[in-house]
């Protein structure tokens, strides 16, 4: 009798608890479609919800706040690169006069320089090979050449510029734009990219010159650099404003 009496116990209290599950996880199923119900009625900014605008910037801080040069991007051999590197985005790649290019630098209002891309080859040039990854999910290994940020900047006396605290860049076109902190822009593996494998680079992938920033994701690896110039504030961000982490940080 006492068996029997310990199986009833035993079935009814797992009955209980299933019952308890289920509330339990109904409730939460309930809680979290309101909270995203909450999340998609609040005010944007920039194309994204307020509240998670306010995520995506509390990230940018502690990121920022943890960022050193001596953190690198892993490298590989040029060997592991490969030899069919995938194109993130066409964006600001329109047709233009490879012939009448110059790169636009605007040190300050009514300063700027243009600078050919002979100019920015006779600096020293660097060689990166690490992992693109792109915000899509895809990655690949790949390999630039080009000239550091940083040695750039102390070729045309960029120092106070550099400091201000961002960096903006666009195409020629005007159609894609970033901006990127400039800490992460005088990291030693930004390099201002004109070879792709020891090669010029494709049209499609940013000829005649391309930015390259391991740190970050694919996004803010502008291709086609038209004009680069220096801020205080954020500068306009193409994904930024399409509801993307403006840090976009690695």
């Amino acid at each position: 009798m006492a068996s029997n009496t310990e199986q009833l116990l035993s079935d009814n209290e797992i009955k209980k608890r299933t019952i308890i599950s289920f509330l339990f996880f109904s409730f939460f199923i309930i809680a979290c479609f309101a909270f995203w119900i909450w999340v998609r009625n609040q005010p944007k900014d920039n194309g994204t919800p307020l509240p998670l605008r306010t995520v995506l910037n509390s990230n940018e801080v502690v990121f920022s706040t943890l960022f050193a040069n001596n953190h690198l991007a892993k490298t590989y051999p040029a060997s592991a690169a490969s030899p069919r590197v995938r194109v993130n985005g066409d964006a600001g790649m329109d047709d233009f006069d490879t012939a009448h290019w110059k790169l636009q630098l605007v040190r300050n209002a009514g300063d700027t320089l243009y600078i050919t891309l002979d100019d920015i080859k006779s600096l020293p040039k660097t060689e990166v090979v690490f992992d693109f990854k792109c915000i899509e999910g895809w990655s690949q290994v790949t390999h630039w050449g080009g000239v550091k940020f940083s040695d750039f900047a102390k070729k045309y006396k960029l120092e106070w510029q550099s400091f201000l605290g961002y960096t903006g860049l666009s195409t020629p076109d005007n159609k894609y734009y970033v901006g990127i902190d400039s800490k992460s822009m005088l990291h030693p593996q930004t390099i201002l990219c004109y070879e792709m494998n020891g090669k010029p680079l494709p049209m499609n992938q940013g000829y005649p010159l391309r930015l390259i920033i391991p740190v970050k994701y694919g996004v803010k690896h502008l291709k086609r650099i038209g004009t680069i110039f220096f801020s205080k504030q954020r500068p306009p961000d193409y994904w930024f404003e399409r509801g993307y982490d403006y840090y976009a940080g690695l």
